[in-house]
């Protein structure tokens, strides 16, 4: 019996466009300035720290933001880099120069699986607070009312299988109670070796007969049984 779902954003619930042609591209033209305006602040700082204990070595600001634009060219993962990302892309939300996509699909399940009692949680390599403000300033409105938590890479690499098993801890129900659904093969693959459920959105390319785990084009398709 299915009691939790577990999302993935990107291609997930959220186009891979959105991210990679509005988020990151605004993210980038706009690290300078935000670190030479917010870079003393505290929490700030901290991040800028990080990135160069992450980068092995001791760097300016200047620096800092090169690499940071560096990582954001190259899809890393990185955690100081998704935070910075967060702080950048709250001011864009705000202003009104975007909206956070989510498939009507998405949108229309999540309200229809929270209304049934099933726990909702998301995650995603882009950081808690960049996860609540994609959400909070959708196209469909402000979905963070349907979600029970949020995980990202402080929690462990999504490729990896305890990242899974610390999930399921944290949201206390066993793993086989818990469905995850990506786009990502290898996130599937650490979730089933972790014990948990999968489902594999696959919204564009070919499906494949012989995937490992169940694919579906779309939320609509994806089959639960009646939560308790």
């Amino acid at each position: 019996m299915i009691r939790a779902i577990v999302t993935d954003i990107e291609g997930t619930t959220s186009s891979l466009s959105f991210v990679k042609d509005v988020l990151f591209p605004y993210a980038r033209d706009r690290l300078p300035g935000f670190v030479r305006e917010h870079g003393q602040e505290s929490n700030v700082r901290k991040l800028l720290l990080q990135v160069s204990e992450v980068a092995g070595k001791e760097l300016d600001d200047e620096q800092a933001v090169e690499q940071l634009r560096q990582w954001i060219d190259e899809d890393r993962k990185v955690t100081p880099l998704k935070a910075l990302q967060g702080l950048i892309w709250e001011a864009g939300y705000r202003d009104g120069d975007f909206t956070g996509h989510v498939y009507a699909d998405a949108a229309e399940y999540l309200r229809r699986w929270h209304e049934q009692g099933l726990r909702l949680y998301v995650y995603s390599s882009g950081s808690v607070y960049a996860q609540k403000l994609l959400f909070g300033h959708s196209d469909a409105g402000d979905l963070t009312p349907l979600f029970s938590g949020y995980f990202d890479t402080q929690v462990g690499a999504k490729q990896e299988s305890g990242s899974y098993r610390a999930i399921a801890e944290r949201i206390d129900l066993p793993a086989d109670e818990i469905l995850f659904l990506s786009d990502i093969e290898a996130e599937l693959d650490a979730a089933t070796e972790a014990g948990i459920n999968t489902c594999w959105l696959v919204r564009e390319g070919e499906l494949s007969g012989q995937a490992a785990h169940h694919q579906v084009r779309n939320f609509e398709q994806i089959e639960l049984p009646d939560p308790l």
